[in-house]
């Protein structure tokens, strides 16, 4: 007779949690234990081992996939994805641009969407990091102010400790951020160290921060945190955010437009 054992029985279920993960990308404690007929307390204890050996990433309520906790597809990449999403979140972005305001642009692919509804607007001032956002705002249309620094390929960006001599004499109504994820547990995340100490220099000298998210974001985690959750004031998503995540959000004082 063969004895099976309670460490038998745990690789079996960490082999199934794995596939799920992997399939998923995010997945919650409630859908491991439906699709497992597993405890709470069983299926938390089987991540807390498997983050041990770097088989997926916890956050609050669930785990990640390990391989897209730190991955960033190249920028044309990026911007294609939820490209229908993205554009009904900067619609709704651009409500909060009113005649003489000065804004900041980062150099998210949903915020380059609303610099392209900006593009024949004047009256506003426009800071910005992102080439991608210059170049698309080159011609008529808004003022606008290029952030020197070190040039990040990936994101078409200028990021890091150069960008702080002048990013610190400037303020703006209000600065529309991106991110690669966001949490309730582990707040606005990215790639890039460099880019997070751009980000927090930004947050801190806007009246108002929005954070343009695609539902994808939503739940993720990436390499390094950038600022807090209390910085947000507004945060603009699609339908397809996880209504467990957005409701914390919400209760962490943040407005939360779901488009």
């Amino acid at each position: 007779m063969v004895n099976i054992t309670d460490r038998d029985l745990a690789t079996v279920r960490h082999e199934k949690i794995a596939v799920i993960v992997r399939q998923k990308r995010v997945v919650k404690v409630s859908e491991l234990c439906r699709d497992l007929g597993a405890s709470p307390a069983t299926i938390r204890r089987d991540l807390v081992e498997m983050e041990k050996l770097g088989q997926l990433g916890r956050v609050h309520g669930g785990a990640v996939n390990m391989d897209s906790r730190m991955e960033e597809p190249v920028f044309e990449d990026k911007a294609a994805l939820a490209a229908g999403e993205k554009q009904k979140i900067a619609r709704a972005a651009l409500g909060f641009i009113k005649q003489g305001d000065s804004i900041f642009l980062d150099g998210g692919s949903t915020v380059l969407s609303l610099a392209g509804l900006i593009q024949n607007k004047t009256g506003i001032s426009v800071v910005t990091n992102s080439l991608r956002v210059a170049s698309m705002l080159s011609g008529e249309g808004p003022s606008m102010i290029m952030v020197g620094g070190e040039f990040r390929r990936l994101s078409q960006t200028f990021v890091g400790s150069l960008t702080k001599p002048f990013i610190n004499q400037i303020h703006v109504d209000t600065a529309f951020m991106g991110t690669i994820g966001l949490s309730f547990n582990d707040g606005m995340t990215t790639t890039d160290p460099r880019e997070a100490h751009t980000k927090e220099l930004v947050m801190s000298n806007a009246r108002q921060v929005v954070l343009l998210a695609d539902s994808s974001k939503i739940g993720k985690i990436s390499f390094v945190k950038f600022g807090s959750l209390d910085d947000i004031d507004v945060l603009i998503t699609d339908s397809g955010a996880v209504r467990e995540e957005v409701n914390k959000l919400k209760k962490k004082g943040i407005k939360v437009i779901v488009v």
